[in-house]
């Protein structure tokens, strides 16, 4: 699978360059996108931009990169749908899903939620 990595100090953005994210797919895009070196403290935000149709087995496999962040205790959130993809992650997924229809929004979205964590932590 092809991907775009894009790490800055707190986030990782990861892109599939894929435009169908199949069951062909889904597991390599699944292991690709929890195994990879940069992510090690650091959240995630997934960029689906280009990614045009999705069957049960990828939003099964986006399902399960952003919960195993959150296992982590850090942040996701997904960015770039079409339509059709956000109407099958909210489907599929809970309704505490962070969705965002920008990059910018996606940012502030795991920041937000970093800066929480650690006023939390702060209080313990």
């Amino acid at each position: 699978m092809k991907f775009k990595i894009d790490t800055k100090e707190k986030i990782v953005v990861f892109c599939p360059e894929v435009t169908d994210l199949d069951a062909n797919l889904s597991a390599d895009f699944q292991a690709t996108a929890t195994s990879i070196p940069e992510l090690k403290g650091r959240n995630l935000i997934l960029d689906l931009t280009l990614v045009e149709k999705i069957d049960a087995s990828g939003v099964e496999a986006i399902l399960t990169v952003y919960r195993h962040r959150y296992d982590n205790q850090l942040s996701c959130a997904i960015t770039g749908l079409n339509n059709t993809l956000t109407a099958a992650l909210k489907t599929a997924g809970d309704d505490m899903l962070n969705i965002a229809p920008t990059m910018a929004e996606a940012i502030d979205l795991v920041m937000m939620e970093e800066l929480e964590r650690e006023l939390l932590d702060g209080m313990e």
